[in-house]
């Protein structure tokens, strides 16, 4: 493999990750207080992370391209499926926003 990797650092590695995963599903998640932020303020930060993401893996693919050695397949790999998959889940939640709109429209008065 590139940069030295063998197959049994990538798995020690995807096993860390699944531990990880495991540990923030098992936490308890915190409930926004009703004076907290609001829901543009949150889509905003959301659709802020879902870019820095993007930006991010773009960057990444560059410098793997140019040869950077401090920067190997994984990494990239990773960071373009974080992106991808931010980037469908925003535009679910933007789906299901303009369905709900739809629906207030086509609402009876």
């Amino acid at each position: 493999m590139s940069n030295g990797m063998s197959v049994d650092q990538i798995l020690s590695q995807m096993r860390v990750m699944r531990a990880d995963a495991q540990a923030r599903m098992a936490a308890p998640t915190e409930v926004p207080a009703a004076a907290g932020d609001s829901f543009s303020s949150l889509l905003t930060r959301a659709i802020g992370q879902v870019n820095d993401l993007q930006q991010t893996s773009s960057n990444l693919k560059t410098r793997f391209e140019l040869g950077d050695p401090g920067v190997d397949l994984t990494q990239v790999m990773l960071a373009g499926q974080k992106a991808s998959l931010g980037f469908n889940a925003t535009l679910q939640v933007r789906n299901r926003l303009v369905q709900a709109y739809q629906d207030v429209l086509n609402m009876p008065i």
